[in-house]
């Protein structure tokens, strides 16, 4: 696993438990979607396993070390994992996208000419090259959310976490970072997003973990998903991949073990092939 919360609990200051007896770890390479009602701590876990917040027991392990939150430890761990807030406000300071963008990389001494490669290959990755130039604050929402992430891409981190990234973009917006981020899992890289979307999480994720008033559960994202009191006791609506999974099951069309359509484009492949069958 390259980073792990064992046991861990938070609490804000003079505040109730947030989080407690979290046990969370992230594969190389996996996509996994974190779900959970308003205010079950979905940020304050992405913020944990960043190093934003310290745990309040348990541990942050970074490839089976603990992390340790001086300089040091935290230099080394957001090395590896970059987390994009929800806000793009809240991330973006520098004066253009590209000084924007740059600036991590020049923070880890590289030289110039390999600051240069990463900017343009972040630039690039979220289409955002001829927006390189523009001042931050004259971009549209969308586009500042795009910058933001640039802004993590360009550290190549091996553990991209993203807190509700699709928020505010259009439907053009939403699929051109689903193809980002899948081109960064094929990649290796391993992208945790917090979202509220179920059928945004059931098609692009591999896992879920899904934070519960009993905690969190983790698994393959079409089993837990499908759990009904899960999704219930998280206030979660049943997406709609799994409504017609069950429903072609339950009239004999779809085996128990064959993967059932996820999106209304898997729908109509599906109905194609069987048309032909």
């Amino acid at each position: 696993m390259i980073v792990e919360l064992v046991d861990a609990g938070f609490a804000y200051e003079d505040g109730p438990a947030v989080l407690s007896g979290v046990g969370f770890a992230l594969a190389e390479g996996r996509s996994t979607a974190l779900l959970g009602r308003n205010g079950s701590g979905k940020t304050t876990l992405l913020r944990l396993l960043s190093g934003g917040l310290r745990p309040v027991t348990g541990q942050l392990r970074l490839d089976g070390e603990p992390v340790t939150y001086d300089h040091a430890g935290l230099t080394r761990l957001r090395t590896s994992v970059q987390l994009v807030v929800q806000d793009p406000d809240d991330q973006l300071f520098a004066a253009s996208v590209e000084q924007d963008v740059s600036f991590g990389p020049m923070n880890l001494g590289l030289t110039e000419e390999q600051v240069r490669a990463r900017v343009d290959e972040a630039l690039t990755a979220m289409d955002i090259v001829a927006l390189a130039d523009r001042p931050t604050h004259l971009l549209s929402y969308g586009q500042r959310k795009r910058a933001a992430i640039a802004g993590a891409v360009a550290m190549r981190p091996r553990v991209l976490i993203l807190d509700e990234p699709t928020a505010g973009l259009d439907p053009h917006g939403q699929e051109r970072l689903l193809e980002v981020l899948g081109s960064l899992g094929a990649s290796g890289t391993t992208v945790v997003m917090a979202t509220h979307d179920v059928d945004l999480a059931l098609r692009w994720a591999d896992e879920a973990a899904v934070l519960a008033p009993t905690g969190l559960r983790t698994g393959p994202v079409a089993d837990l998903l499908a759990d009904q009191a899960l999704l219930d006791a998280a206030r979660l609506r049943r997406p709609w991949g799994t409504a017609v999974t069950e429903l072609l099951r339950s009239h004999g069309l779809l085996a128990p073990a064959e993967t059932g359509p996820r999106t209304p484009e898997d729908l109509a492949r599906w109905a194609s092939g069987a048309a032909r069958a």
